[in-house]
């Protein structure tokens, strides 16, 4: 699509660097420069005075990428498009049938009604639960992926959605101020919310971070 839109040799583009680097690999396989901008906290999307304040003379596109099931501010980063002159591209989510996301956002009300001691997503703007990404607090990586190696312990399939943030990646290193981004990447956990999980194994979720979110103390 950026090829095909005349982006190339000497064009920035603006992405996010919450997620993989596939959408940067992009831009470079299209000539152009990823230019990285932060996030907002509550989607996990793009931020749009983030984006805004990214943008350069030789900006030429914006990749929004929908991430865990929550849009992005489409209209918003379109509204920001057409006020620079930007194309505005849009990276979405392979989307599950009606009744399986359903099934999803069954589980994840129940999730959000009894967990305690991590912060719940947000669940606005038809979240279809592509994953449940819950915040450990504490202090950063080492508190989440120790309650991550705690819960699998007690036989819960969680995983950190984004280890390592794209500017932070060697063949994408860039000195730029993402705090939001690198706040997401050091706090963020999957819990399973999966359409075929059962009552007891819901209920075992539960126990297990309870019992061990009550150990953290908030740092937010």
């Amino acid at each position: 699509m950026l090829r095909a839109a005349g982006v190339g040799v000497g064009d920035e583009v603006i992405v996010p660097a919450f997620g993989n680097a596939e959408v940067a690999e992009a831009v470079t396989l299209a000539g152009a420069l990823p230019v990285f901008a932060d996030i907002d906290p509550v989607t996990y999307c793009l931020d749009v005075p983030a984006v805004e304040a990214a943008v350069t003379a030789r900006s030429a596109a914006v990749v929004v990428v929908h991430r865990f099931g929550r849009w992005a501010d489409v209209q918003g980063l379109r509204a920001l498009g057409r006020r620079h002159g930007l194309l505005v591209l849009e990276e979405g989510e392979s989307e599950a049938p009606y009744d399986e996301i359903a099934q999803r956002r069954q589980r994840a009300a129940y999730l959000d009604a009894k967990l305690r001691g991590v912060r719940t997503p947000d669940g606005g703007d038809g979240h279809t639960y592509q994953q449940y990404v819950v915040r450990v607090p504490g202090n950063g990586r080492p508190d989440r992926d120790a309650f991550a190696r705690a819960l699998r312990g007690k036989g819960v399939d969680c995983r950190v959605p984004v280890k390592t943030p794209v500017h932070r990646l060697p063949e994408f290193r860039r000195c730029v101020s993402l705090p939001e981004t690198e706040l997401a990447a050091d706090a963020t956990l999957a819990l399973p919310v999966d359409a075929a999980l059962t009552k007891r194994e819901m209920q075992r979720i539960v126990s297990a971070c309870n019992a061990l979110g009550g150990l953290l103390q908030p740092a937010f």
